[in-house]
């Protein structure tokens, strides 16, 4: 892996159509992002494996599309609008604001300060006589606690208007449809929903690109399992969704396991286990694995007043489930991919920029390239007509065929196929490897299978 700066990073995104910034002929809005044509390509190849990985090749889940604007009651049972605040304090000298977690984990390396209470919060400040990142003060202002849901209001007259929220988690959706679920398709335990879908949080330090954003997307799981089994799929996850990053490509070396001490806990969690990822400001939160024990449905059951037990259809025991819960943000994985794929090769007499992506993730699996325009133009768009209904195919015929293989190189397209003057002849073109630059020739049925045994994930 080639090491590359974040500021790098953002710059190659936006350059080769991963990332714009939002609303940029404006001036742009903070932390807002616009996934390009190779952006949105990419987040929805990594939407797509996460849904055939643990959704359609577990016999046990099945998926959901929850809405986005919820009963303001659900947040309410499940603790958002009390508790659902980041801690945040001023520096006196300079004003500026800040987190105070945030303070502390930059100070001592490998700390985690996620769920401390305020008052361990303050504590920590002074024990550790923590300085203002800006000015170098000090003195900071008393922790005061931030709601981080976005509200809103449903009605046509702002006076008999409603007041609602944009959901911050994808989660409680699949919380109050448990029984319509488990009804429907007549579900038996052990059994996981899940679902990919936006959510919004109002980050007052969001930062570090598209790691920490007020809208982003996530792939949850919650799996609902007999109480006193939960340790055992737990476990079962963690190792999942290991696999699933070696799977993807992401370097073992990359990735390290972060188990929560008793203290920094949710509420609702009896374990929760953190993968962190190396971003080159350090190690931070990819994907967190959580047993959220029973609290959800409980507090569901008391507010809604709704039976959220599940009865053994052997026993015709009834009790109320505990969940597993692995939830992964696409936009960090997007990232992680990004900084674990890019490489910057040395070449005879040239360099190029390679990125190293699985087949199975590439925005595009195959480049068609007319070597000439003119003679091979009109085979070519046949082929390209062909390709693209078995795969993404991208179709250049602009500049040198070396640099059009540069260019192919640079976005993580696997395979480059170049049309030529025997391909009138025998029908056969020349497909090249992106990683290792071998050419074979092979005729249009095979390319296609080639192709798909390659991509297969």
């Amino acid at each position: 892996m080639t090491k590359i700066s974040l500021q790098e990073m953002t710059a190659y995104a936006k350059n080769y159509g991963f990332v714009f910034q939002g609303s940029e002929i404006y001036g742009g809005l903070a932390n807002t992002w616009d996934y390009g044509p190779l952006g949105a390509a990419l987040k929805n190849n990594i939407k797509a494996l996460w849904w055939q990985r643990f959704i359609r090749e577990e016999p046990n889940n099945v998926g959901l599309d929850s809405s986005i604007l919820m009963n303001p009651a659900v947040w309410k049972a499940s603790g958002h609008i009390d508790g659902f605040n980041d801690p945040l304090t001023d520096c006196r000298k300079c004003k500026s604001r800040h987190r105070a977690d945030h303070l502390i984990e930059a100070q001592v390396d490998g700390f985690h300060a996620d769920g401390l209470e305020t008052e361990v919060l303050e504590a920590k400040l002074v024990e550790l006589d923590i300085a203002c990142p800006g000015c170098g003060a000090k003195d900071f202002t008393p922790i005061r606690r931030f709601n981080l849901m976005f509200k809103t209001s449903q009605g046509v007259l702002d006076e008999s208007s409603q007041a609602i929220y944009l959901r911050p988690e994808t989660a409680q959706g699949i919380f109050v449809n448990f029984k319509n679920v488990q009804r429907a398709l007549r579900k038996k335990l052990p059994f996981g929903i899940g679902q990919v879908g936006k959510s919004f949080r109002n980050e007052i330090t969001p930062g570090n690109f598209i790691f920490r954003t007020r809208e982003f997307e996530q792939m949850e799981l919650e799996f609902f399992c007999r109480p006193g089994e939960e340790k055992h799929w737990f476990d079962h996850y963690l190792e999942a969704s290991k696999r699933f990053l070696t799977d993807l490509g992401i370097r073992a070396e990359n990735v390290r396991f972060r188990e929560h001490t008793a203290e920094q806990l949710s509420h609702y969690s009896d374990a929760t286990t953190d993968i962190d990822y190396r971003y080159p400001w350090g190690f931070d939160e990819l994907w967190g694995i959580a047993s959220r024990t029973d609290f959800d449905l409980k507090m569901h059951q008391a507010h809604a007043e709704e039976n959220m037990e599940y009865q053994d259809p052997v026993t015709n025991e009834r009790f109320i489930p505990y969940v597993v819960e692995p939830a992964l943000g696409v936009e960090r994985l997007f990232l992680a991919l990004l900084f674990d794929a890019y490489h910057e090769e040395a070449l005879e007499d040239d360099t190029r920029v390679n990125l190293k992506l699985l087949p199975a993730l590439a925005p595009y699996k195959i480049a068609v390239l007319p070597l000439l325009k003119k003679p091979h133009r009109d085979q070519a768009t046949t082929l390209f007509n062909t390709l693209s209904k078995h795969f993404d195919v991208v179709y250049d015929e602009s500049g040198a065929i070396g640099r059009r293989y540069r260019r192919q190189d640079a976005i993580g397209t696997p395979f480059a196929l170049t049309v030529d003057h025997q391909s009138a002849e025998d029908g056969t073109y020349t497909l090249r490897d992106r990683d290792t630059m071998e050419q074979i020739r092979l005729n249009e049925e095979d390319i296609i299978r080639h192709v798909r045994e390659k991509i297969r994930f």
